[in-house]
Protein backbone atom coordinates (compact mmCIF):
# COMPACT_ATOMS: atom_id res chain seq x y z
CA UNK A 1 0.00 0.00 0.00
CA UNK A 2 0.93 3.43 -0.70
CA UNK A 3 0.18 6.65 -0.18
CA UNK A 4 -1.31 7.79 -3.49
CA UNK A 5 -3.63 4.42 -3.18
CA UNK A 6 -5.38 5.84 -0.19
CA UNK A 7 -8.59 7.14 -0.79
CA UNK A 8 -11.86 7.52 1.89
CA UNK A 9 -13.99 4.70 2.04
CA UNK A 10 -17.20 4.54 -0.76
CA UNK A 11 -19.93 6.61 0.66
CA UNK A 12 -17.80 8.49 3.34
CA UNK A 13 -17.85 11.45 1.23
CA UNK A 14 -21.21 13.17 -0.35
CA UNK A 15 -21.09 16.23 -2.41
CA UNK A 16 -22.72 19.32 -1.06
CA UNK A 17 -26.49 20.49 -2.44
CA UNK A 18 -26.03 22.84 -4.89
CA UNK A 19 -29.21 25.23 -3.80
CA UNK A 20 -30.83 27.66 -5.76
CA UNK A 21 -30.27 26.47 -9.36
CA UNK A 22 -33.41 25.70 -11.10
CA UNK A 23 -36.44 24.00 -9.88
CA UNK A 24 -35.07 20.54 -11.10
CA UNK A 25 -32.54 20.59 -8.67
CA UNK A 26 -35.02 20.01 -6.17
CA UNK A 27 -33.72 23.04 -4.08
CA UNK A 28 -34.36 25.87 -7.13
CA UNK A 29 -36.23 29.49 -6.50
CA UNK A 30 -35.85 30.30 -2.62
CA UNK A 31 -33.32 27.98 -1.99
CA UNK A 32 -34.98 26.71 1.21
CA UNK A 33 -34.76 29.86 2.77
CA UNK A 34 -38.79 30.50 2.83
CA UNK A 35 -40.43 33.16 0.02
CA UNK A 36 -39.25 36.61 2.05
CA UNK A 37 -37.65 38.83 4.65
CA UNK A 38 -34.12 39.17 6.20
CA UNK A 39 -33.32 35.73 6.32
CA UNK A 40 -34.15 34.96 3.09
CA UNK A 41 -31.87 37.33 1.77
CA UNK A 42 -28.03 36.97 0.68
CA UNK A 43 -25.16 37.61 2.93
CA UNK A 44 -25.13 36.54 6.84
CA UNK A 45 -27.94 37.20 8.91
CA UNK A 46 -28.38 39.07 12.16
CA UNK A 47 -26.15 39.00 14.55
CA UNK A 48 -26.73 36.57 17.76
CA UNK A 49 -29.27 38.21 20.21
CA UNK A 50 -30.00 40.94 17.96
CA UNK A 51 -34.23 41.77 17.86
CA UNK A 52 -34.79 44.00 15.30
CA UNK A 53 -33.97 47.27 16.55
CA UNK A 54 -35.99 46.26 20.22
CA UNK A 55 -33.72 46.48 23.12
CA UNK A 56 -32.32 43.40 23.25
CA UNK A 57 -32.65 40.63 26.23
CA UNK A 58 -29.21 40.94 27.58
CA UNK A 59 -29.30 44.71 27.73
CA UNK A 60 -32.64 44.58 29.37
CA UNK A 61 -31.73 42.49 32.33
CA UNK A 62 -30.03 44.44 34.64
CA UNK A 63 -32.35 47.42 34.34
CA UNK A 64 -34.36 45.19 36.70
CA UNK A 65 -34.26 44.85 40.35
CA UNK A 66 -32.82 42.18 42.14
CA UNK A 67 -29.77 41.19 40.93
CA UNK A 68 -26.08 40.70 42.62
CA UNK A 69 -23.43 42.96 42.74
CA UNK A 70 -20.90 41.31 40.17
CA UNK A 71 -17.54 41.67 42.88
CA UNK A 72 -19.29 42.11 46.39
CA UNK A 73 -17.09 42.56 49.13
CA UNK A 74 -17.74 40.18 51.64
CA UNK A 75 -17.35 41.24 55.02
CA UNK A 76 -17.64 39.64 58.80
CA UNK A 77 -20.08 41.86 60.42
CA UNK A 78 -20.28 42.80 64.40
CA UNK A 79 -22.23 45.57 66.11
CA UNK A 80 -20.96 48.17 68.82
CA UNK A 81 -23.23 46.48 71.32
CA UNK A 82 -20.83 43.36 71.10
CA UNK A 83 -17.94 44.95 71.98
CA UNK A 84 -19.39 46.80 74.97
CA UNK A 85 -18.65 43.48 77.03
CA UNK A 86 -14.70 44.12 76.11
CA UNK A 87 -12.50 45.26 79.42
CA UNK A 88 -11.52 48.92 78.24
CA UNK A 89 -8.13 49.67 76.60
CA UNK A 90 -8.46 46.29 74.55
CA UNK A 91 -7.42 46.08 70.93
CA UNK A 92 -9.84 45.06 68.86
CA UNK A 93 -9.00 42.96 65.58
CA UNK A 94 -10.87 40.07 64.32
CA UNK A 95 -8.09 37.55 65.25
CA UNK A 96 -8.75 39.24 69.13
CA UNK A 97 -12.48 38.65 68.66
CA UNK A 98 -12.05 35.25 67.60
CA UNK A 99 -10.28 34.06 70.66
CA UNK A 100 -12.47 36.25 73.07
CA UNK A 101 -15.61 33.75 71.59
CA UNK A 102 -17.43 36.78 70.76
CA UNK A 103 -16.82 35.92 66.54
CA UNK A 104 -17.32 31.93 65.55
CA UNK A 105 -16.67 31.86 62.25
CA UNK A 106 -14.61 34.88 59.81
CA UNK A 107 -16.16 35.30 56.39
CA UNK A 108 -13.75 38.08 55.46
CA UNK A 109 -12.28 41.65 56.96
CA UNK A 110 -13.53 42.95 60.05
CA UNK A 111 -16.54 45.23 59.79
CA UNK A 112 -18.29 47.32 62.74
CA UNK A 113 -21.57 48.34 62.50
CA UNK A 114 -23.19 50.99 64.64
CA UNK A 115 -26.31 48.98 66.49
CA UNK A 116 -26.27 49.33 70.00
CA UNK A 117 -24.35 51.52 72.38
CA UNK A 118 -20.74 51.22 73.48
CA UNK A 119 -19.35 52.27 77.23
CA UNK A 120 -15.49 51.21 76.90
CA UNK A 121 -12.68 53.11 75.44
CA UNK A 122 -11.08 50.57 72.88
CA UNK A 123 -8.57 50.32 70.14
CA UNK A 124 -10.73 49.24 67.27
CA UNK A 125 -8.71 47.86 64.03
CA UNK A 126 -11.26 46.47 60.86
CA UNK A 127 -11.30 47.07 57.70
CA UNK A 128 -14.59 49.10 57.55
CA UNK A 129 -16.80 51.25 59.73
CA UNK A 130 -20.24 52.39 59.40
CA UNK A 131 -20.19 56.16 60.11
CA UNK A 132 -22.41 55.36 63.44
CA UNK A 133 -20.03 52.88 64.84
CA UNK A 134 -17.15 55.52 64.14
CA UNK A 135 -19.19 57.95 65.89
CA UNK A 136 -19.99 56.40 69.37
CA UNK A 137 -16.49 54.57 69.83
CA UNK A 138 -14.73 57.46 69.52
CA UNK A 139 -17.70 59.19 71.53
CA UNK A 140 -16.41 57.50 74.92
CA UNK A 141 -12.68 58.00 73.75
CA UNK A 142 -11.94 54.98 71.46
CA UNK A 143 -10.17 54.87 68.09
CA UNK A 144 -10.83 53.33 64.59
CA UNK A 145 -7.79 52.20 62.90
CA UNK A 146 -8.81 51.25 59.19
CA UNK A 147 -7.03 48.23 58.34
CA UNK A 148 -6.07 48.31 54.74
Amino acid sequence: MRLNDVKPQKGSKKRRRRVGRGIAAGQGASAGLGMRGQKSRSGSGTRPGFEGGQQPLYRRIPKLKGFPLVNRKIYTTINVEKLAALPANTEVTLESLRAAGILTAAKGPLKILGNGEIGVALTVKAAAFTGQARSKIEAVGGSCEVLG
